[in-house]
């Protein structure tokens, strides 16, 4: 079984790697801001306030996902935070807020739980909130289909849909 987003399961889908008919949804994660484990958190509760805490930010990052540049553009702050901006090759956004290079990271929720060192501020305003999808399916040479079937429709279950929560995560 493989999880994944649904933009890189339906690349696998075309090229016969997972078999179509097992692409089952499993979770999302909202996005919000991480500020490093005990320093002061900047309110985000609203558009505004939100603009305000990155505009009064000595440093942000963030990943180049589907939703982050776009909302940023989208609230006319490019150009006001691009010089305090990093934008790292990998997902290490959530990291370097905990070691303190970073102020603040505008993260999938579920990298504060999986992070130590980092807390979340919050989630972004319901107005400007986006969601990471993740999926799974059953590779197309997997010698234990029936397994991966299987393990797809547990986390469906109640008791996967409670770990799935405890992560910051919600099911789908």
């Amino acid at each position: 079984m493989i999880a994944a987003s649904p933009l890189a399961l339906d690349e696998l889908i075309r090229d016969r790697k997972v078999t179509a008919d097992s692409n089952t949804n499993i979770a999302r994660s909202a996005y919000g801001v991480a500020a490093r484990a005990g320093a002061p958190k900047p309110d985000i509760s609203s558009v505004e306030a939100f603009k305000r805490a990155l505009l009064n930010a000595k440093s942000i990052t963030y990943l180049p996902v589907p939703g982050v540049p776009q909302m940023i553009q989208r609230l006319g702050l490019w150009d006001a935070i691009a010089s305090k901006v990093t934008i790292p090759n990998t997902d290490i956004s959530s990291e370097l807020v905990a070691k303190g290079e970073i102020e603040l990271g505008i993260v999938a929720i579920t990298q504060t739980f999986t992070t130590p060192g980092v807390e979340l501020v919050g989630p972004l305003p319901p107005e400007i909130q986006f969601y990471s999808h993740f999926c799974g399916a059953v590779s197309a040479a997997s010698k234990s289909a029936d397994a991966a079937r299987h393990l797809l429709h547990l986390l469906k279950r109640p008791p996967a849909i409670r770990v799935i929560r405890a992560q910051g995560m919600e099911p789908i």
